[in-house]
C-alpha cells in the first residue's frame, strides 16, 4: 500500500511538472473513446440489444414471399392473417399493422390551426402482443376492432405532449378528425416510438383499430404480420408447418391470390440491411482508437527515452523492474482514465445528435442511449487504452541497463538504435491503419457521389409536394376529381409557380404493386408480372420532368365515361411488348383493362440505388382518390412560394392544412440517409485517422532530429549542405510514409471485398481510391516532416558540437 501511494504521488508530480503533455494526451484519448463509446452504443443498442418488447427474442417477422411486386408481395390479406392465427400450432401469438398506412393521413381540426396527423391503423391485440402498458387510458376493445364501428384512436407520447400540452384528460375527449369525431382511449408511453421501430424516418401521432374482416381483406395484401413463438418452438419448425397451412389455405379457398409465409427473426428483420455498414463503421472507430494509442505510445516513449538517466538511477537504487513498469503504466492509466471521463461526455453529445437527426431511415436509431453496456465498454476500453499506451514504453526503458541508458542518453550520441526502430515502426503502424480507413471512406465517398449521378427519371429541384385530402366533404368521386382539379390550377395561377400536378404516390415513397399483364395472354403460375400503379392527373408528368418517350400524356377528353387509357414506363413496355410498338396496344392492369396511349421515361420509385420497376400512370380523370400530393415546380425557392401555395389551399378549402410541405430534395436526401450516414461518420474517422498520424510522424521525426542534433552537426561541420540535410530527414518521412502505405493498401485490398455490398458503382479495388489515398497520405507525411527538416539544416556545427 505505501508503495502505491508513492506511485501515485510520482504519478501527481509528473503531471504537475509536465502539464502541456498530459494534456494533449487526455484529449487525445478523450476523443478517441468519446467516439468508440458513441459507435458502440448506436451499434448495441442497434444490432445487439433486444427490442424492449415482451419475448423479444420468441418475435418472428412473417411476409409474404410474392416475389418482387414491391411492399404489396410482402404484406398478407386480412384473411390470410386470420387463418393463420386461428390454425396454427407454432405460434403463441399473432398481430400485425396496416403497412399502407401512408396512402391515408388525418387531418385534426377544431381548436387551433388544423394539423395532418399520421396514423397506422393496428390489430387490436397489438399493443398487448407487444407488451406494451398504457401511459394513459386503456388499449382498444372488441368491439372498436369492428368494420364501422365508432373511431377510436391511441395516442404517441410526442403528440400529446405537443399538441395537448400533456394534459392527462385528454382521454374520453373527442377529437374531429377528417371532419369525423374520434374518441381518444389512450395515449402511449414515451419508452414506445412506433415510428423509430417499424417505420424509421416518418413521425407516427396515432394508433387506430384494424378490423380484421372481409371488407379490409377486398384491400388486398396490406398487413404486416409478427408472430410470438410458443417457448422451445423453432423458426424452422414453424416455417415447415406454414408450408402445409398455406397449402390447405389455398386449397379451400380457390379465390386467394398466391401468397407464402417467409419467416426472420424480428430482430434480423429490423437490422439485417444495415448490419455490415454498422460492423463497419464499429472497425472504423476502433482503428481510429488503435491509431492514437499507437501515437501517444510513441509520445510516451519519446518521453520515457529522455527519461533513461533517471530510470538507470532508480533501478541504480534498488526499484525492481516491475516497481519500474508499474510507475510508468500508472502514469498512462491516469491519462487513459482522465482521457475516459471526458470522453464519456462527448459520447453522450454524440448519441444524442445522431438520435435527434430527423430523416435518416435506420430502424431503432431513435432509441439508441449510453447504457450500462455502453459504460462498461467504456471502462474497459480505458483500461485496455491505459495498458496498451504504456506497456512498450514501460519495457522499453526498464530493460535498459545503467551504463547503456548514461551512454545512449549521454551527450555527443545519437539516438539509441532500440528505441528509434519502435518509434519509427510505430509510425508505419499509424499510417498503415491511417490508409485502411481513407480507402474505405475514398470508396464509400465514390459510391456515394454515384449514388447522386443517378438519373432518376424526374428532377427534384425546385420542387415541393403538399397533401391534399377531401375528408368526408366531398361525398362522390365527381366531387374529389372537381375539388383536385380545381385546386391545381389555382395554384398554378401563383407567381413563380411554374407548373402544379397531382399523384397518390410519390417516387421514393410507396411501392405498392398491381398485376399488369397483356390482355388474352395466359402467363404460368408465379410469372404473372407486376407495376407499381401511380393515379395522376394531366399536369403531373410534366411537373415532374418525367420525360415522354412515345405517345401523348394524358389529355381533358381522358374522361370517366371514356375508354380506359394508360401510361406506361419503358420497363413495362419492353416486358410486356419486347421489339413491339406498345402505342395502342391492351393491358390488364388491377381489375381492369387499359388501353396504352403513352410510354414515359423510368423512374426509380423504390430505391435510388435499385433500378426501376414496371409502372403504370392511370388518369385521375378516370380515377377516384380521397387523397393525393400536390407537386408544385417552380423557379424561385420553395420558401418564398410556400406562404401564397397555403393561402391559395385556405382560399379553396379552410379546411386543408397548407402549412406542412416537403421539397422532392428532401425524399432523396431521405432515400439515401443510411449510406451518407455511413458515409460521413467514416470520412470523420478517417481524417481523425489522418490528422492523428500527421501528428505521429510529425512528432517522430522532431524527435529524431532533437537525438540526432550533434550528428547532423558533425555531418555540417564536414560539408554537409542544407539541402542536403533536408534530402536525409525527408527520405526517412517519405519512407516510413511509403512503408505504412504499402501495407495499409494490401490490407484494404483484402477487407475491399469483405465489404463490396456497401459499394456502388464502385469495385472494391478501384484505382482512383488508392491512388488519391497514396497521394494524400504521402503529401501529409512529406508536409509532417517538412519542419523538423527545416530546424535540422538550420542545425549550427558549432552549437551542436557544444551540446547547446
Amino acid at each position: 500500500m505505501n508503495s502505491s501511494r508513492q506511485d501515485l504521488k510520482y504519478t501527481w508530480r509528473a503531471v504537475r511538472r509536465e502539464p502541456g503533455f498530459f494534456t494533449a494526451a487526455v484529449a487525445i484519448i478523450a476523443l478517441g473513446i468519446g467516439a468508440n463509446t458513441a459507435i458502440f452504443s448506436v451499434v448495441h443498442g442497434i444490432l445487439f440489444r433486444p427490442v424492449d418488447f415482451q419475448a423479444a427474442d420468441r418475435l418472428v417477422w412473417i411476409e409474404n414471399n410474392g416475389g418482387d411486386g414491391g411492399l404489396s408481395s410482402r404484406t398478407t390479406r386480412a384473411a390470410n392473417y386470420g387463418d393463420w392465427k386461428r390454425m396454427n400450432q407454432s405460434f403463441e401469438d399473432m398481430a400485425g399493422y396496416m403497412a399502407f398506412f401512408d396512402y391515408g393521413s388525418y387531418t385534426l381540426t377544431g381548436r387551433g390551426e388544423p394539423e395532418r396527423l399520421v396514423g397506422v391503423p393496428v390489430t387490436g391485440n397489438f399493443l398487448p402482443f407487444l407488451g406494451v402498458k398504457m401511459a394513459l387510458g386503456r388499449n382498444f376493445v372488441e368491439e372498436e376492432t369492428r368494420d364501422n364501428a365508432p373511431p377510436a384512436i391511441i395516442l404517441t407520447h410526442g403528440l400529446w405532449q405537443r399538441r395537448f400540452g400533456g394534459d392527462p384528460a385528454i382521454v374520453g375527449r373527442a377529437l374531429t378528425l377528417n371532419d369525423t369525431a374520434a374518441s381518444v382511449i389512450g395515449v402511449l408511453p414515451a419508452t414506445f416510438d412506433f415510428g423509430a421501430v417499424f417505420t424509421p424516418g416518418l413521425r407516427i401521432d396515432m394508433l387506430l383499430a384494424f378490423p380484421i374482416s372481409p371488407k379490409t381483406d377486398r384491400n388486398g395484401n396490406t398487413l404486416a404480420v409478427l408472430g410470438r413463438l410458443k417457448p422451445g418452438t423453432g423458426i424452422g419448425q414453424a416455417r415447415t408447418e406454414f408450408d402445409a397451412l398455406n397449402s390447405q389455405i389455398k386449397s379451400e379457398n380457390k379465390n386467394r391470390y398466391e401468397f407464402g409465409a417467409r419467416m426472420t427473426p424480428f430482430q434480423d428483420h429490423l437490422t439485417a440491411r444495415f448490419r455490415r455498414g454498422l460492423l463497419v463503421l464499429l472497425s472504423a472507430v476502433g482503428l481510429v482508437m488503435l491509431i492514437a494509442c499507437t501515437n501517444l505510445s510513441n509520445l510516451l516513449l519519446a518521453r520515457a527515452t529522455s527519461r533513461r538517466k533517471e530510470v538507470a538511477i532508480r533501478a541504480a537504487l534498488g526499484a525492481s523492474r516491475w516497481r519500474l513498469v508499474r510507475q510508468m503504466l500508472i502514469e498512462s492509466l491516469l491519462i487513459s482514465m482522465t482521457g475516459a471521463a471526458l470522453g464519456l461526455g462527448l459520447a453522450y453529445t454524440a448519441v444524442h445528435w445522431l438520435t435527434a437527426a430527423r430523416g435518416i431511415g435506420i430502424p431503432l436509431l431513435a432509441t439508441v442511449r449510453v447504457d450500462p453496456m455502453a459504460l462498461l465498454f467504456t471502462v474497459l476500453a480505458a483500461v485496455a487504452t491505459g495498458v496498451f499506451m504504456g506497456t512498450v514504453p514501460a519495457l522499453q526503458v526498464s530493460s535498459t541497463r545503467a551504463s547503456e541508458a548514461m551512454n545512449d542518453a549521454g551527450r555527443g550520441t545519437s539516438e539509441g538504435r532500440r528505441g528509434g526502430w519502435v518509434r519509427s515502426g510505430l509510425v508505419v503502424t499509424q499510417v498503415a491503419l491511417a490508409c485502411l480507413l481513407l480507402v474505405g471512406a475514398g470508396l464509400l465517398i465514390r459510391s456515394f457521389e454515384r449514388v447522386l449521378d443517378v438519373d432518376l427519371g424526374f428532377r427534384a429541384e425546385h420542387a415541393a409536394s403538399w397533401r391534399v385530402e377531401t375528408g368526408d366533404r366531398y361525398k362522390t368521386t365527381v366531387e374529389r376529381r372537381a375539388f383536385f382539379d380545381r385546386v391545381a390550377r389555382r395554384v398554378e395561377t401563383l407567381p413563380g409557380v411554374q407548373s402544379a400536378g397531382m399523384t397518390d404516390a410519390l417516387p421514393l415513397s410507396r411501392d405498392r404493386s398491381w398485376g399488369l399483364g397483356v390482355k388474352g395472354v395466359q402467363y404460368a403460375p408465379g410469372q404473372y408480372p407486376n407495376a407499381h400503379p401511380r393515379i395522376v392527373d394531366g399536369r403531373y408528368i410534366q411537373t415532374m420532368k418525367i420525360r415522354l418517350v412515345a405517345g401523348r400524356l394524358f389529355e381533358e377528353g381522358d374522361t370517366a365515361d371514356r375508354e380506359r387509357v394508360m401510361l406506361i414506363n419503358e420497363k413495362a413496355a419492353k416486358r410486356l411488348w419486347p421489339g413491339e410498338n406498345p402505342i395502342g396496344k391492351v393491358a390488364r392492369f388491377g381489375s381492369g383493362d387499359g388501353r396504352v396511349v403513352g410510354v414515359v421515361s423510368n423512374v426509380r420509385h423504390q430505391s435510388v440505388e435499385q433500378e426501376a420497376e414496371l409502372e403504370a400512370y392511370l388518369p385521375l380523370s378516370q380515377a377516384d382518390n380521397g387523397s393525393l400530393e400536390l407537386v408544385v415546380r417552380t423557379k424561385l425557392d420553395i420558401e418564398a412560394v410556400a406562404p401564397a401555395v397555403r393561402a391559395a389551399l385556405k382560399e379553396i378549402d379552410p379546411a386543408l392544412v397548407g402549412g406542412e410541405y416537403q421539397t422532392l430534395d428532401t425524399l432523396v436526401e431521405r432515400a439515401v440517409s443510411p449510406r451518407r450516414f455511413l458515409m460521413l461518420l467514416l470520412a470523420g474517422f478517417a481524417g481523425a485517422a489522418l490528422l492523428l498520424a500527421s501528428v505521429g510522424i510529425y512528432a517522430v521525426v522532431s524527435y529524431s532530429v532533437g537525438q540526432r542534433r550533434q550528428e547532423i552537426g558533425i555531418r555540417m561541420a564536414l560539408g554537409a549542405q542544407a539541402a542536403a540535410v533536408r534530402r536525409m530527414v525527408m527520405a526517412k518521412t517519405a519512407g516510413l510514409a511509403g512503408l505504412g502505405i504499402a501495407i495499409g493498401g494490401a490490407g484494404a485490398l483484402v477487407l475491399g471485398r469483405l465489404t463490396a455490398s456497401l459499394l456502388f458503382g464502385v469495385e472494391p479495388a478501384d484505382p482512383v481510391t488508392f491512388a488519391g489515398t497514396g497521394v494524400v497520405l504521402v503529401s501529409v507525411a512529406l508536409l509532417a516532416g517538412f519542419w523538423p527538416a527545416r530546424r535540422a539544416s538550420r542545425v549550427n556545427p558549432v552549437t551542436a558540437l557544444r551540446g547547446e
